[in-house]
């Protein structure tokens, strides 16, 4: 079951980014036999097809995921990541992009926890179709619900060990907010948490101010945090050759994580780099990689 709500987006270059970084959280949150319970706000449909209509309409799975399998001498972090997108396919060709849910699942134990948000309820139909497959019993809930508000009542976490992904699509302005209230109420919930937050480089106060605002949180609240950014082309809008206005589409994403894995900026450092290298649309290119506390 697939959904189109994402299907344009998915495996693109703020994917490549933002599942990197998870895989690398999720494989040391999960070195250690205490039960880990994984929280997803913005859970999506799980699956998404790359040779769908919807997909092959924006292609920006071709300028994503879909340059890193014809890669070779990859950074170990990134190596993981195409692994893991090769694993839900058959043959050679990388058909089905697996989203956040998919991808925590398949890295998880049996005894750990996934609860997965989703309110939209296109998204919804497909990702309980998509978890129902899996068969993973009572590992794995879909609750419809609004994830900011949602993930309160599993905070703290029996096993006191918990990963919260917020990856909301920003299309509303007021998800910038939405998104420093919930991780300031989190932390006070459980200040030991793994806080991880997705979101876009785009001409917009709200989304240069996010990653200034989490950092003073973190700061604030004595805990160590890592921001990492990957650019791939130009914001500025280009005209074309009849002089029309041409959006460029989403030039750049980041992630900031507060309470990351120690040995989450060791295992970006070669890797984001080879981002830039491989998933570079123009000459303004580039990466971040800051952390602290």
């Amino acid at each position: 079951m697939f959904s189109y709500r994402h299907a344009f987006h998915a495996g693109n270059h703020a994917d490549v980014l933002k599942h990197t970084v998870l895989i690398a959280t999720l494989q040391h949150l999960t070195q250690k036999d205490a039960a880990l319970t994984v929280l997803d706000t913005h859970a999506g449909a799980g699956l998404y097809r790359l040779d769908g209509d919807y997909a092959s309409t924006s292609g920006e799975a071709s300028d994503g995921i879909l340059r890193l399998v014809q890669a070779s001498g990859l950074a170990p972090a990134l190596q993981d990541y195409v692994d893991m997108v090769r694993a839900f396919n058959t043959g050679p060709a990388t058909k089905v992009y697996p989203g956040s849910p998919f991808i925590a699942q398949r890295l998880l134990r049996d005894h750990d926890k996934l609860k997965l948000f989703e309110l939209h309820p296109t998204d919804l139909r497909a990702l309980a179709g998509n978890v129902a497959q899996l068969e993973a019993g009572r590992q794995v809930a879909v609750l419809h619900e609004d994830g900011f508000e949602g993930v309160k009542k599993f905070l703290p976490p029996p096993a006191r060990r918990a990963l919260l992904l917020c990856d909301p699509s920003y299309e509303i302005k007021s998800d910038y907010g939405r998104v420093l209230d919930m991780v300031q109420d989190a932390l006070k919930r459980f200040a030991t948490g793994t806080y991880a937050v997705w979101y876009p480089i785009i001409p917009r106060p709200e989304a240069h101010d996010l990653p200034r605002r989490l950092k003073t949180l973190a700061t604030k609240a004595g805990k160590s945090w890592l921001h990492a950014t990957l650019t791939v082309k130009s914001s500025q809008i280009v005209k074309s050759p009849d002089g029309e206005a041409k959006r460029p589409g989403l030039p750049a994403s980041g992630m900031f994580l507060i309470n990351p894995p120690f040995t989450l900026k060791a295992a970006l450092q070669p890797a984001l780099p080879q981002m830039v290298e491989l998933l570079a649309q123009d000459r303004h290119a580039t990466h971040t990689l800051e952390s602290g506390g």
